[in-house]
């Protein structure tokens, strides 16, 4: 027997990338539904072998489904997560909106999935696309040593923008060989042979709020007493974040059995040759599931100090992946509530 399962923004990067991975994972899944908004009624998308027809979310009834996946963004998530949670469906959400919320748990199930014990609001969320694979990263290191503090820089593909940023770098791509690259309208510049060091929007200290989500995420999932500093850029690559990372431990770590504790991990693939190719690019790790960890050497600037390079595919390990393998922890530990239907 499965479950009643929707996907809220059916239709988008992350939703459709859902449904692939649901299926790829063989979900029990025994009803299926796509929802999108009014616009969007009747667009057709797939799941394994069944075409779904998106229904509306306005008249959609969440009472009679178990588990609902939803990545429509911050604001449709603010007016519909607490009711779907109320309906009695337990919501997994890929937008910003519940990660800071006490009542909310925010979890990478490699990383922190006892969290999921307590569920006040029936919402767990999603943690943003670069914490996810940072904490995978982090977590098995600080079980080791204690992390003290971490500077990070990243490298964030067009599509973690959505389908405007994938457009838009194909479209300037286009452009600049032939009548120019057209005007930006997703980024703030051009992205199209270039880098932009400016993710969401800025904040009165002069961050972003992609990187105060990085630091207080983190902090929320992983640890509160680690102090975090990022950098967040887009770089014109379609799928793919790589992140920089710095990490100062409180005591001493060597590389080597940094390398080893990783090769170890759930969720982590080492590729970390000292030779031309013997490192992980987002272009390896586009339709992977694994945080791929290469370039692991001693931080000599710091007493205990180790350097990696971090890459994972962000509409996978970033978004889609990481809430059906939430789906999958509550399956394997019973919290979903199966409902009885007349």
């Amino acid at each position: 027997m499965g479950y009643r399962v929707a996907v809220v923004g059916a239709t988008g990067n992350v939703g459709r990338e859902m449904f692939n991975i649901l299926e790829e994972v063989k979900f029990p899944v025994e009803k299926m539904h796509a929802i999108a908004s009014r616009k969007s009624i009747g667009t057709e998308v797939s799941f394994g072998n069944q075409i779904l027809k998106c229904e509306d979310l306005e008249q959609f009834d969440f009472s009679k489904v178990d588990i609902v996946l939803m990545s429509a963004g911050g604001s449709i998530s603010a007016a519909w997560g607490e009711k779907i949670g109320a309906a009695g469906a337990i919501v997994i959400d890929n937008s910003s909106h519940f990660r800071m919320d006490p009542d909310v748990p925010l979890v990478v199930p490699e990383v922190n999935p006892d969290a999921v014990n307590s569920i006040p609001k029936n919402i767990i969320a999603n943690p943003n696309c670069s914490t996810a694979q940072l904490v995978v990263a982090l977590k098995p290191l600080h079980d080791e040593v204690p992390i003290k503090r971490v500077v990070v820089s990243t490298y964030q593909s067009v599509s973690g923008a959505g389908k405007e940023g994938m457009d838009e770098l194909w479209d300037q791509t286009k452009g600049v060989f032939v009548l120019g690259a057209p005007e930006p309208k997703k980024f703030t510049k051009q992205i199209a042979f270039n880098v932009i060091p400016h993710i969401d929007v800025f904040m009165d200290d002069g961050f972003t709020k992609e990187e105060w989500k990085m630091t207080v995420e983190t902090q929320k999932i992983l640890d509160p007493a680690i102090q975090l500093v990022a950098t967040c850029v887009r770089v014109p690559v379609m799928v793919g974040h790589s992140e920089s990372v710095n990490i100062e431990f409180t005591g001493p770590l060597d590389e080597d059995d940094a390398r080893e504790i990783l090769r170890d991990a759930e969720g982590i693939v080492v590729v970390d040759k000292r030779e031309n190719g013997g490192y992980i690019t987002p272009k390896e790790s586009q339709g992977e599931f694994p945080v791929y960890v290469s370039r692991i050497r001693k931080d000599p600037t710091v007493e205990h100090g180790i350097a990696l390079w971090c890459v994972a595919d962000n509409l996978r390990k970033g978004a889609a992946l990481n809430a059906v393998q939430i789906a999958q922890l509550l399956h394997d530990k019973g919290l979903i509530k199966q409902k009885t239907l007349a």
